[in-house]
């Protein structure tokens, strides 16, 4: 009998997990208690010196309806339904942190957004966020936002660029053109649907973040920035 030599086990694809990470650099900052905004599917895995209550815009129904593409996955259930952008339920001074993974670009005033945020830490208080690295999703075709533009939804209110950005959105991520565009960004701009009003690759980032800082003075520093797979993670620690 003619024997066949043994074929060589195949690699295993090995899936990228940005949770890892995640969690080492959460071990590495957070303590005490604090808040996760927005968590879904992926809440962070926190150290056991640290403890979240979840908030999100909406009760667990209304987020299976919201993502029906998550229907099959098991989504945190928020303690707390708030704006995330405005956290208006929580006291200023009462958090050691804040995770907002995947949050940052959906808000329509960044600058104001990081403000309140801000506020309601302790002092000694972090900020612990991942935000989508545009050079590798969906965002890939559109520009990056100049910090400009920040500082006019900041001054002006956001409501002055909200048209223009969904019309952005549908014809450079959902690739619609013409009437159907124009009817598709009138739709979810009427719904109030979550997009990604903004997008950075990771050098815009981090000089957003620089400016930011500076803009709002920022009563500390940025501790950390890295980059995981598809996203960025950032960590500022409020001193005074």
């Amino acid at each position: 009998m003619t024997q066949t030599a043994a074929q060589p086990a195949q690699p295993q694809k090995q899936v990228a997990d940005k949770r890892i990470l995640r969690a080492f650099v959460a071990r590495r900052y957070l303590a005490g208690s604090g808040i996760e905004i927005g968590a879904l599917g992926t809440p962070l895995d926190l150290p056991p010196h640290a403890r979240a209550t979840y908030v999100d815009r909406m009760g667990l129904d209304d987020l299976y309806r919201e993502f029906p593409e998550m229907a099959q996955r098991k989504l945190q259930a928020p303690d707390i339904i708030d704006n995330g952008e405005t956290l208006e339920k929580i006291p200023d001074g009462s958090l050691d942190f804040i995770v907002a993974n995947h949050f940052l670009e959906h808000c329509e005033n960044l600058l104001g957004t990081l403000r309140i945020h801000t506020d309601k830490l302790r002092k000694g208080g972090r900020l612990f966020y991942a935000i989508p690295n545009r050079d590798f999703t969906f965002d890939r075709n559109r520009p990056t936002t100049p910090f400009e533009h920040l500082v006019q939804d900041d001054r002006d209110g956001p409501e002055q660029a909200r048209a223009a950005h969904y019309m952005e959105w549908v014809t450079l991520v959902n690739s619609k053109q013409g009437e159907e565009a124009r009817l598709r960004a009138e739709k979810l701009q009427q719904e109030n649907y979550s997009i990604h009003f903004h997008a950075w690759d990771a050098p815009a980032w981090f000089r957003t973040l620089a400016l930011a800082t500076e803009y709002n003075k920022f009563p500390g520093f940025v501790a950390h920035f890295e980059l995981n797979f598809h996203e960025i993670l950032c960590v500022l620690v409020r001193t005074q």
